[in-house]
C-alpha cells in the first residue's frame, strides 16, 4: 500500500510540474531582417542599428531585444545581413509598438531604405 501511495505521489508531482510548464505564457517574436545595397555607408548602418536598439528603452511593450549579423556558411541569407528580434507578450503589445511614435521615427530614419527587408512574426513554442 505504501508503494502504491508513493508511486501516486510521484506521478501527481510529475503531472503538476508538467502542467505548470504548459501554462507558461508564450511570447510573440517579431523578426526583422535587413540587407543593404552594396556600398551603403557603415556609419549609416550603425546609426540604424543603434536607433532600433534604443527602442527597447522608449517603447514599454518590448519585452526583450536582440540583434546580430549573418555569419552562416550556408550562403542562404538571400542578401539579408542584419537580424533583429523583438519579443512581445501579445499581439496588442506588438501592434502598439508598430504605431508608436518612436517606432515611426525609426522607420523614417530608413532613408535610404535597406535593399531587402523581411519581417516575420510568430508565437514561440518551446
Amino acid at each position: 500500500m505504501k508503494k502504491l501511495l508513493l508511486i501516486t505521489l510521484i506521478l501527481l508531482s510529475t503531472y503538476s510540474v508538467n502542467a505548470q510548464q504548459g501554462k507558461q505564457k508564450q511570447v510573440l517574436r517579431h523578426v526583422v531582417m535587413f540587407g543593404w545595397k552594396e556600398g551603403t555607408d557603415a556609419l549609416y548602418i550603425a546609426k540604424v542599428v543603434t536607433a532600433l536598439n534604443n527602442l527597447k528603452h522608449k517603447i514599454p511593450t518590448i519585452k526583450s531585444f536582440e540583434w546580430g549579423t549573418n555569419n552562416s556558411p550556408e550562403n542562404l541569407n538571400n542578401g539579408l545581413t542584419h537580424c533583429f528580434i523583438l519579443t512581445f507578450s501579445s499581439e496588442s503589445d506588438r501592434d502598439a509598438y508598430l504605431i508608436h511614435p518612436d517606432h515611426k521615427a525609426f522607420v523614417a530614419l530608413l532613408n535610404p531604405a535597406p535593399d531587402k527587408v523581411t519581417v516575420f512574426d510568430y508565437w514561440a513554442n518551446k
